[in-house]
């Protein structure tokens, strides 16, 4: 069975853990305790030398960022599919995922806000309104992109829930945690409310993880 290592808050992990659920594919979690800096230590870091998570073992390979991990499901598993057939449409999709994972995700990550609070002196409230700045803006293009869709299915880009999806959710959890109102953002909280009634998405919540404190 394939080791996959994350952390139950962890907006990456989470993108991983629908994937690995609407693919059907049962890993072994390992913990890796961001709060307690367990990313930093040697043995992780001969997994992953950038001391992130996620990080999946194949067994032939260890596998980093939660998007190549998706998309070498993908590719290994075609069934049930994430991305559309269309190459105009598959590139429309990546660009929603990588939004979030490229462009809000990094601004809201760990080791960003520890920085920005030893180095600039921000209190945990200046590291949340840094985050809810950052996170309104990428979630507003968001909005606009999904709300612009014509295809009048309950998912992001069609009828079945695929890689925007599974970055869009984990992504409104963080928006959520970090004090963010979301009411502006009305096409994707019906999105979200669509993914989560699904019990792939709804077994991934951080809540349900057996790490989660």
């Amino acid at each position: 069975m394939m080791r996959f290592f994350g952390y139950f808050r962890s907006s990456s992990a989470y993108r991983c853990r629908i994937a690995f659920n609407l693919k059907g594919v049962a890993t072994e979690f390992v913990p890796v305790n961001l709060r307690d800096g367990a990313q930093k230590q040697h043995d992780f870091r001969d997994l992953n030398p950038q001391g992130l998570v996620p990080a999946l073992d194949t067994g032939e390979a260890v596998l980093t960022q939660s998007l190549a991990i998706i998309e070498w499901l993908e590719e290994t598993r075609p069934d049930p599919a994430l991305l559309p057939g269309d190459p105009l449409a598959r590139a429309h999709v990546r660009a929603f995922a990588q939004v979030i994972a490229c462009e809000i995700h990094p601004l809201q990550n760990l080791r960003v806000l520890n920085f920005i609070k030893s180095q600039h002196g921000q209190d945990q409230d200046g590291a949340d309104a840094w985050c809810r700045h950052w996170i309104g803006e990428g979630l507003a293009a968001c909005e606009a992109i999904a709300a612009s869709q014509t295809h009048g299915g309950a998912f992001t880009f069609g009828d079945t829930p695929g890689l925007a999806d599974i970055c869009l959710v984990p992504q409104i959890f963080s928006a959520d945690r970090f004090g963010l109102d979301t009411a502006p953002f009305g096409r994707l909280r019906e999105i979200r409310a669509a993914c989560e009634a699904l019990p792939e998405f709804a077994q991934a919540h951080p809540a349900r993880q057996p790490d989660a404190v």
